[in-house]
């Protein structure tokens, strides 16, 4: 093939719309859990018509980016079978898999079957000109949502496009319920919330999802709605009570409502169901660390030290086994650094808090999640408190409006007031509460925080930041 002939072809290529043209990264995802989530997926997708041809053609992605060509073009070409199975028009779900074959085939150097599944998109665009596709904007949404947590935002915009071609389809509004319940923080003071708006729309058009109502239910038992989630999450154990998502969903359920034996007895069920075990010793991981808490809570005599102690030795376990199935779960990561801490194994805490800061960092990948751990690590495990502030003040202003953030902001605020009441004069507990509300977007009280700070402070660094800092809301 000629130069010019093989710029042609990349051009034709380039405008085609599959997981190719997508601009999926495959640094920003952990392949091998990819392709394991997949397969779990397909599981729960078969005798779906469109889920099982959508999964198969993105598990030949995923084999292309793991460099096993043979295996790609197999799942591509099962992907295609099952499509056409589903017998007339389905000409729109082939879209996303024709791409991939005809990019595919250009890869391996076979040009003229890329040119043949080009020509078969060319004969799909003449008729059905209308472009874009909600079928191809819903697997789009879906790509987007597996693949990473960087996507979601895209993912969330895929969805709301295809809706707005296809209001009704089931499959786009479940999509863009998970992905406002992923993306969507809210807590028992919010009033609004588009997660639990569209996972109700979600419902009414899908009622056999048990995923969703056990997610809704969550999401209500924030809001303190505890009669409706309890009755959701009830229902989605009694009507599902195998799917490893409804039994995840409702141990997380059960553990943020404090029966952390329940959920835990419900996890190690799924353990035995599931492919992706990482997930769910995370989970468990999560539930010692709340039994932990509540035997605490209870007493320190005898029989309660030895539970304590068995209650963490299992949350170190749980936590240990998922990042040792999972090495890029960042998260798991965190919280077991942590709890090495917790653990007063102040050196290995610390050796895994660096690694993960700065793979989390690197990769954009739950940085203010574990900048969270560590300045909780610093403050109670280590108990150096300038430490703490640094980064409470860095995962504050990451995002103030997630989890992290606020819970950063809510310490510094505990900090600085008890500061404040042992020195009514102390200039810098006056300077982080301006820093605090500067980020909350509350700019008069970060003003009168900064003028107040400014009268104490005496060191000349740190006048000139604040001052810097109190002239950047004038």
């Amino acid at each position: 093939m000629s130069s010019t002939q093989d710029r042609v072809l990349k051009t034709r290529l380039l405008q085609l719309e599959c997981h190719f043209t997508w601009a999926l990264n495959k640094n920003d995802t952990d392949l091998t859990d990819l392709m394991t989530r997949l397969k779990e997926q397909l599981n729960l997708d078969l005798g779906r018509e469109t889920g099982v041809p959508r999964t198969y053609s993105y598990m030949g992605f995923v084999k292309f980016l793991l460099g096993s060509n043979a295996e790609a073009l197999s799942y591509f070409e099962r992907s295609v079978e099952l499509t056409l199975s589903q017998g007339n028009d389905c000409d729109k779900l082939l879209v996303v898999v024709y791409g991939d074959l005809a990019w595919l085939h250009y890869h391996m150097g076979h040009f003229t079957e890329c040119e043949s599944y080009l020509n078969k998109l060319s004969e799909i665009k003449n008729i059905y000109p209308s472009i874009p596709y909600a079928e191809v904007l819903g697997e789009k949404g879906w790509t987007f949502l597996k693949f990473s947590r960087k996507y979601y935002e895209r993912s969330k915009v895929c969805f709301s496009e295809a809706l707005k071609l296809d209001p009704d389809n089931s499959e786009w509004n479940t999509g863009l319920a998970i992905v406002l319940y992923r993306t969507e923080y809210i807590d028992q003071h919010s009033v609004a919330s588009n997660a639990i708006d569209q996972l109700r729309r979600a419902i009414a058009t899908n009622p056999d999802d048990n995923v969703l109502k056990v997610l809704l239910g969550l999401r209500l038992s924030v809001l303190k709605k505890y009669q409706e989630a309890e009755s959701l999450v009830e229902q989605a154990l009694e009507r599902s009570p195998e799917h490893p998502h409804v039994i995840r969903y409702v141990g997380k359920y059960l553990r943020d409502q404090g029966s952390v034996d329940r959920s835990i007895a419900l996890l190690k069920r799924a353990l035995e169901k599931v492919s992706n075990k990482a997930f769910i010793h995370h989970q468990l991981g999560l539930c010692y660390k709340k039994k932990t808490v509540y035997l605490k809570r209870a007493g320190s005599h005898h029989t309660k030290s030895a539970e304590i102690k068995r209650a963490q030795e299992q949350c170190i376990y749980h936590l240990e086994k998922a990042t040792e199935l999972k090495p890029s779960f960042i998260l798991a990561m965190g919280e077991l650094a942590l709890q090495y801490g917790v653990n007063r194994d102040l050196t290995k805490a610390e050796e895994l808090f660096q690694n993960v800061l700065k793979v989390a960092k690197e990769k954009n990948d739950n940085y203010q999640s574990v900048l969270l751990n560590y300045a909780v690590f610093q403050q109670y495990n280590v108990r150096c408190e300038p430490a703490a502030l640094k980064h409470y003040i860095e995962c504050l202003k990451i995002n103030p409006n997630q989890y992290e953030g606020k819970k950063s902001a809510q310490k510094l605020k505990d900090i600085s007031k008890r500061r404040i009441e042992n020195n009514p004069k102390d200039g810098e507990a006056f300077g982080i509460l301006g820093i605090v509300h500067k980020e909350e977007g509350e700019k008069q009280q970060a003003i009168e925080y900064f003028e107040e700070a400014l009268s104490y402070v005496d060191n000349e660094d740190y006048l000139r930041e604040l001052c810097e800092l109190r002239l950047s809301l004038q």
